[in-house]
């Protein structure tokens, strides 16, 4: 049932992207048979390290979308403080919904099942923007931020 509802809650959201595009970012399905597997591309924002470029990512749901978030992970090679050496992505909103166990962030910055797939993708966008060194997913990449900026 979970899984049904997900997949439903998933079409509605592809067909209102399709229908209302956003800057900045495009999504679709990595294949038509599995909605459950997206395919982003993220325009690098202006004023940024990124600008200009295309970063491409994989953003997986589970059964239970909404009530989890996705995982993200970038197929393109990106350093960034709150993107792990492997892609995956580091930002609040992709944490399990609730209080944080280790205490940093707010259960209100976590995630919630408001969220959609252009809320996730335009927080990304924010992050490469402003990241958080403050818990970096990429330590080195945090200190050659602080380091240069």
């Amino acid at each position: 049932m979970a899984a049904s509802q997900a997949s439903l809650l998933l079409q509605k959201q592809l067909k209102d992207l399709c229908k209302n595009p956003v800057a900045g970012f495009s999504a679709g399905l990595v294949d038509e048979t599995n909605i459950f597997e997206w395919s982003v591309t993220i325009i690098g924002p202006p004023d940024t390290l990124y600008e200009g470029g295309f970063f491409n990512a994989i953003m997986s749901f589970p059964s239970n979308y909404p009530n989890s978030p996705p995982t993200v992970k970038f197929t393109t090679e990106i350093w960034h403080p709150n993107v792990y050496p492997d892609g995956r992505v580091c930002i609040s909103i992709l944490h399990p919904p609730g209080d944080d166990p280790n205490g940093y962030e707010l259960a209100s910055e976590r995630w919630m099942p408001v969220h959609t797939v252009e809320s996730i993708v335009l927080s990304i966008i924010s992050m490469l923007s402003g990241p958080n060194d403050e818990s970096p997913a990429n330590v080195e990449a945090a200190v050659s931020y602080l380091w240069f900026s």
